[in-house]
């Protein structure tokens, strides 16, 4: 029997690059647990589906973005929704955070996915924006970020993922 990993690998070709921006397609986002279909359902190649979280208590969406110009502010957003069946969210918070290099230190904000409310496609941060800045002297200028909720330990699912987007500051 073949052994097959857990945990969904981004794909390159879904990271696309417009200018100084960045959208991220589901899958090219590293999505823990994401091979398993108990869990989370991958769109297709090609598609404009997002990634649907089925059921996890540890949400880890983790991406990166290579080539940030050192210098450069960008701000950090991922596009989500609830489907009408979600659940476990209620009273939980999701984290985004993001840091530039592997030895960067993260900046992070906390938003709250409102299960009551059929908001739709949303994008988070809503109120305010999780800003990042390209030291001028860095060497590595890769943006690491995930969107995270693994500290309540409670199971949750119904989340869409649509996109992530890296987008440059004016």
């Amino acid at each position: 029997m073949a052994m097959t990993k857990p945990h969904y690998q981004a794909e390159k070709e879904e990271i696309i690059k417009e200018g100084d921006n960045y959208r991220i397609k589901p899958r090219g986002l590293n999505i823990v647990w994401g091979n398993d279909e108990r869990y989370w359902k991958i769109p297709a190649k090609g598609t404009v589906d997002p990634a649907e979280l089925v059921q996890v208590s540890w949400l880890e969406v983790t991406g990166l973005v290579d080539e940030l110009r050192p210098g450069k502010g960008y701000d950090l957003t991922f596009e989500v929704g609830l489907a009408g069946d979600a659940f476990g969210w209620k009273d939980i918070q999701v984290f985004l955070m993001a840091k530039v290099g592997k030895k960067g230190r993260y900046k992070w904000t906390r938003v709250k996915l409102d299960q009551d409310r059929n908001n739709g496609r949303v994008t988070i941060p809503d109120n305010q924006k999780l800003s990042i800045d390209v030291p001028a002297d860095t060497r590595d200028t890769t943006l690491h970020f995930g969107l995270y909720e693994v500290w309540s330990g409670k199971w949750k699912g119904g989340l869409k993922i649509y996109n992530a987007k890296v987008t440059a500051s004016p």
